[in-house]
């Protein structure tokens, strides 16, 4: 297809254009701030993933490289279960089309599934995954729901992985408590899709 071929022109410093501003977010997200932005490679993504990943092994999956964007709650308000505390859209750079539908089957959805049960980041545990049906995409898309708890508590995230061309698109929503938010991801990951193909047709 033309779009896919057009991803072939797309280059690392054009991934930082592809993530959503907060002016591109939903409302839920606008009285949030930029906690967390920046390159994403793949040193940083084996750091911070399960036990045993590492850097050879996702560039020999196709993953050159990505940037993300999270929004998150910084006042000092209280806030209790079903909150929304975070919202995040990552651009992620590959070989080809193939290595990004590699990707979202033998590493985000069989990573999460088979760490079910073990630690993740401080005092956390992987409790539980799900699977859940989503439509709507330009090209391929898959979406999880992850749980995860510890001393303080369950948290939820609301994954949604998405194909344009040699380019996935993530959108993620992060939880107080035992909650799904796929209407949300949904919404987070078209509106950042609708930028990535922009940016892909030079259109931004």
């Amino acid at each position: 297809m033309a779009l896919d071929r057009a991803t072939f022109g797309i280059t690392e410093e054009s991934l930082q254009f592809m993530v959503l501003d907060k002016k591109d977010m939903p409302e839920e997200f606008q009285g949030f701030q930029v906690v967390r932005e920046g390159p994403l490679n793949n040193e940083n993504m084996a750091e911070h993933g399960f036990a045993g990943n590492t850097p050879e092994r996702f560039r020999a999956v196709g993953r050159v490289t990505g940037f993300m964007r999270e929004l998150g709650e910084t006042s000092t308000a209280v806030t209790g279960d079903g909150f929304n505390f975070l919202g995040a859209t990552v651009a992620h750079l590959f070989d080809n089309p193939k290595s990004v539908t590699d990707w979202m089957h033998e590493v985000f959805v069989k990573d999460f599934e088979e760490n079910v049960g073990e630690s993740v980041g401080e005092d956390q545990q992987l409790i539980s995954t799900q699977r859940l049906e989503i439509s709507g995409f330009f090209d391929e898309a898959v979406a999880l729901k992850v749980l995860q708890g510890g001393a303080a508590g369950l948290v939820s995230s609301t994954v949604l992985d998405f194909r344009v061309g040699r380019i996935l698109g993530v959108a993620f929503v992060g939880t107080i408590g035992d909650h799904e938010r796929l209407d949300l991801a949904t919404q987070l990951a078209r509106s950042l899709e609708k930028r990535i193909v922009q940016v892909v047709l030079g259109a931004a």
